[in-house]
Order: structure tokens, then C-alpha cells, then sequence
């Protein structure tokens, strides 16, 4: 890594590749069970909308956690609070595989989201060490983890499922995260310029974010844009099960259509950022998810309805989401540098509260029937926002160069 100051340089960075675990287990803690939904409401004896919360519960506390993780980082340092956040992931993940009732499952589901310090803190630390359409590039790389996991996290998700029960995706959080733990320990030096001052204070810059418009811009087009995908895993598992019949191997193979679509935007995002600057990339990549599922939507209307249609399509929601979020972040944690680590929780929060809204929201439309149009249209009216949201941003940054 090639640090931006002389101050940078007497970090400690670590390992990109550690950086990229750190992105993968917090990815993988979200998806790899959802082929395991049905076979844990009938294990709990719950509704699937009710077992459906351990996606938006989850996704919930993760909004709300990323509201103090970055300012206590800035306060504290980003070193520690990893390692905090991981060992009480590692509590949470033991009370999940004990608990007797769906109710104490889901409180120590939400807790598990206590390992979003590893997506929040990654992308901090990049920013440590980059400028801003560097930190994009860096952050195609890093955040490539939300690709690779996505895409086979459900499969083997599906896999385990089928050969030993809901259980074993629990386990493989658990050893994935004790390894995490020792890797961090080892390799994840302190790359923060520490505030000093109290939590409060940290707090209390809040208002420096949230009255900039440009911060707004980016954090709205990254919250509505991945607020599709966010949709697609509240919904998806259902379309798969209910709608298209599929056992949970080969509905965990297919839930993996999206990371492949992200993969290769992130690729794009690292090798294109840098180039043509954070604004270009995250009004492409916008327009492309939004056009992928508009056109889904009226195959759907037209009568073609298989499986391979419906997540063949949600490649596009990847692939724009590849795009979008880490030039999307990029611009939210450069316009005020100096609180890198609360701008990357604030926005976060954003994005992750809006898709646990969406989640919600997705399983509550597939009970009204209609098969998977109800999700479709739901998660195109998102990625309109997002394009809607960028276009705003890229206005106001043209009217202040020109100011």
C-alpha cells in the first residue's frame, strides 16, 4: 500500500487481503443460511415471516451499530474496536447454535451484527491511507469480498443444509470467525489520525456530515442501489422455495447470481475509478442495475417466469452495486476526511437501516401472492432512487467547481 502523507507512512497497514477477510465473514454472517430459512421455521415451529427477521433484525442492529462504531474509532482507533466486534460475534454466533426458541435465536441473531465493525472499519482504513479516487479503486479491491462470499456462501450454505442440518452454517460462522480473530490480532495495525476528545464530541460532529448535501448525494445513491440487493435477500429465498419449487442446494447455487454480477463491477470499480472519477462511476453503474431489472420486469409481465430468468437478471443488481458502493463510499468519506470512520458508520447505517426496511418490506409484498413481480417492481423503484439521487450530487458538484 502507498500511503498519502509522511504521517500515513508511519502506520501500521495491513495486509489488503486482511482487509478483504475482514469484508468477507461480516458478508458471509448475512446470507450463507438464508438457504436454511425453511428448514429453521419448521425447526422453530415459526411462519416464514417470522424466521424471515433474522435477515432484517439483523440487518437492523447492523444499521445501528455502524452509529457508533465509526465515531468510537475515530476516538479510539480502529485496532480495537475489530477485535471487540469479533469476539462478540463469536459470543452471539455460540448463543445461536444453543438457543431453544425462535426468540432467543433472533436475540442473539441481532447480536451477531456486532461483526459489521469488519465491512465499517475496512473501508476506514483504506481512506487512513488513500485519497479519494485512489480509495475508490482501493476500495473495488477490498470490498471484493461482498462479491466472492455472496456468490459462494449460499451454495455451500445449501450444501451443509442439506447434509447436516441449519446448524453447520452457524459452526462455519463460528471457526470463519475464530480465524478471523488471530489474523487480525497478527496483521491489523493502527492506521487512524485518533481525535482525541470524547465520544460525545465525536457525536457531536454529526451535524458537519449530515448538513452537506454532497455527503447526502452519495450516502441516498448507495443506500437506494444496494437497498435492491437488500430486498433481493428478504425476498429471494421465498421466489426460490414457494414460487419456483427449488431444494436449498440448488437454491443456494442460484442465490449466488447477484456476487457474480458484483465481482465484475468491483474489477471495473479497480480499474476504472481512478480514471474516470467517483461521480461517472456511480451514475453507470445506477443506470445499468436499474435497467436490468426494468427489463426483468416486463419478461415477467410477458410471461417468462423460470428461475433462470428471474436470477439470471439479478446479476445486474450486482453488477451495479459493484459500481455504486465503493465510488459511492469513496465520495461519502472524502467530503470531511478528517471523520473518515463516522462518515463510513453514519453512511452505513444509512444504507444498511434502508435495507432492512426493504427486507421487511419485500417479505411482507411476496405474501399477497402475484409470484416474484411484487419483489421485481420493488427493487426497481430503489435503483431509480439511486440514479435519481447521483444525478442530484453530480449537479451540485458542477455548480461548485463553476462557483
Amino acid at each position: 500500500m502507498v500511503p498519502i502523507s509522511p504521517s500515513a507512512a508511519r502506520r501500521s497497514p495491513p495486509h489488503i487481503l486482511t482487509l478483504v477477510a475482514l469484508v468477507s465473514l461480516s458478508t458471509l454472517s448475512m446470507n450463507v443460511f438464508l438457504p436454511s430459512l425453511p428448514a429453521m421455521a419448521e425447526y422453530f415451529s415459526a411462519d416464514y415471516t417470522l424466521i424471515q427477521l433474522s435477515v432484517g433484525l439483523y440487518l437492523a442492529m447492523n444499521a445501528v451499530l455502524q452509529l457508533f462504531v465509526g465515531p468510537i474509532s475515530d476516538r479510539y482507533g480502529r485496532r480495537p474496536v475489530i477485535l471487540t466486534g469479533l469476539v462478540l460475534f463469536l459470543l452471539a454466533t455460540l448463543g445461536c447454535l444453543w438457543a431453544p426458541t425462535i426468540e432467543i435465536f433472533l436475540t442473539f441473531r441481532m447480536a451477531q451484527a456486532a461483526i459489521v465493525v469488519g465491512m465499517v472499519l475496512s473501508r476506514a482504513i483504506v481512506r487512513d491511507l488513500y485519497a479519494q479516487d485512489k480509495a475508490a479503486s482501493m476500495l473495488g479491491w477490498v470490498t471484493m469480498g461482498m462479491s466472492v462470499v455472496p456468490m459462494i456462501g449460499p451454495f455451500f450454505g445449501g450444501l451443509l443444509q442439506d447434509a447436516f442440518g441449519w446448524h453447520a452454517n452457524f459452526w462455519l460462522m463460528f471457526v470463519g470467525g475464530v480465524a478471523l480473530l488471530a489474523l487480525t490480532y497478527t496483521d491489523v495495525g493502527e492506521t487512524a489520525p485518533m481525535t482525541g476528545g470524547s465520544f460525545r464530541d465525536q457525536v457531536r460532529q454529526y451535524p458537519e456530515l449530515l448538513t452537506s448535501p454532497r455527503f447526502w448525494g452519495y450516502c441516498l445513491a448507495s443506500a437506494f442501489a444496494s437497498g435492491a440487493f437488500f430486498a433481493y435477500l428478504g425476498g429471494a429465498p421465498y421466489v426460490g422455495t414457494v414460487v419456483f419449487g427449488m431444494n436449498p442446494a440448488t437454491l443456494g447455487m442460484f442465490l449466488g447470481a447477484p456476487a457474480l454480477g458484483y465481482f465484475i463491477g468491483n474489477a471495473i470499480s479497480g480499474g476504472f475509478s481512478q480514471r474516470l472519477g467517483v461521480d461517472r462511476m456511480v451514475l453507470f453503474g445506477a443506470v445499468v442495475q436499474v435497467s436490468g431489472l426494468s427489463l426483468l420486469a416486463v419478461l415477467i409481465l410477458l410471461g417468462f417466469t423460470s428461475e433462470y430468468v428471474f436470477f439470471g437478471f439479478m446479476t445486474f443488481v450486482g453488477l451495479g452495486n459493484g459500481m455504486v458502493i465503493p465510488n459511492a463510499t469513496a465520495g461519502m468519506l472524502s467530503v470531511r476526511p478528517h471523520l473518515a470512520g463516522t462518515a463510513s458508520g453514519l453512511g452505513g447505517a444509512m444504507m444498511i437501516g434502508g435495507g432492512a426496511a426493504l427486507s421487511a418490506v419485500a417479505g411482507w409484498l411476496l405474501g399477497f401472492g402475484g409470484g416474484a413481480l411484487p419483489l421485481v417492481v420493488l427493487m426497481v423503484g430503489s435503483g431509480a432512487s439511486a440514479v435519481v439521487a447521483i444525478a442530484l450530487t453530480i449537479r451540485r458538484n458542477r455548480r461548485m467547481a463553476i462557483g
